[in-house]
């Protein structure tokens, strides 16, 4: 059994696929993937994953305002609270830091993830996190504001060993999607060598970044299949040792997922 960590089964293209989002569901499973996190990024798309959540049993949602979406909207924690009570809701997020486009929103980037932190503290719920060109505010501020007993995952991790291993020291998991089958992704694959298992998660982040050999292609959910199996042979491991234990992260780290 495999879980999508993270994907936005609402931002999927799915001209392609006869029956739309349930055949793209219902390939994945045909792959061993049978449980999908949908994963907010706006105030705008809150009820749309959570309509999601609510229309397949193996789908469940977070809620949060991604780093690059805090202009059209700001979730302070009293708003952060009651959007976690929303059925199907596991996790806070994604929220974070990204500093690689412009450096004009920095502040209010840190106050959104700030406010993110401190509302799934007192929920008792895991944070999503996304970080770009911001290695050490992003680790500062979780060590300043994050809730160690319930912390979170960084996904679709990119950046290096230090920043991984501060992160696990704080209780995260670390994410991998298909860029660690790209052939430039080198040092990725010496991080993805090093995380302990049982901290280890496998996502898409579909639509975007499918993996080898369907780079440059829409992702899709059942493409998590291929991080795994990459994942797996990189650290010596059998596929199904590799999918067991991400699974059981998965359903430790989002018990609400159970």
């Amino acid at each position: 059994m495999l879980v999508d960590s993270h994907c936005h089964l609402d931002r999927l293209k799915l001209d392609q696929f006869d029956g739309g989002l349930d055949a793209v569901l219902a390939l994945a499973r045909d792959r061993g993937v049978h449980k999908f996190l949908c994963v907010g990024i706006s105030l705008d798309n809150v009820e749309r994953v959570v309509e999601l959540a609510a229309a397949y049993s193996d789908v469940v949602c977070s809620v949060g305002v991604h780093p690059l979406d805090v202009e059209s909207g700001l979730a302070e924690v009293d708003t952060l609270l009651a959007l976690a009570r929303k059925p199907g809701v596991v996790a806070l997020g994604e929220t974070g830091l990204d500093f690689y486009y412009s450096t004009d929103t920095k502040e209010i980037q840190r106050r959104s993830f700030t406010a993110h932190l401190q509302a799934a503290g007192q929920a008792g719920l895991p944070v999503i996190v996304h970080s770009r060109d911001a290695r050490e505010e992003t680790i500062d501020l979780i060590r300043a504001h994050g809730n160690p007993e319930h912390a979170g995952v960084l996904h679709c991790f990119t950046e290096s060993w230090e920043m991984a291993r501060a992160a696990l020291d704080l209780n995260y998991y670390i994410s991998l999607s298909g860029i660690v089958t790209f052939k430039n992704a080198a040092a990725l694959r010496d991080v993805a060598r090093r995380i302990p298992l049982d901290r280890l998660l496998v996502e898409t982040d579909s639509p975007y970044l499918a993996p080898v050999p369907y780079r440059g292609k829409s992702n899709i959910p059942a493409y998590v299949r291929e991080v795994a199996e990459f994942v797996a042979d990189l650290r010596g491991l059998p596929f199904e040792r590799l999918a067991e234990a991400t699974t059981e992260n998965f359903f430790r780290l989002f018990p609400r997922a159970v």
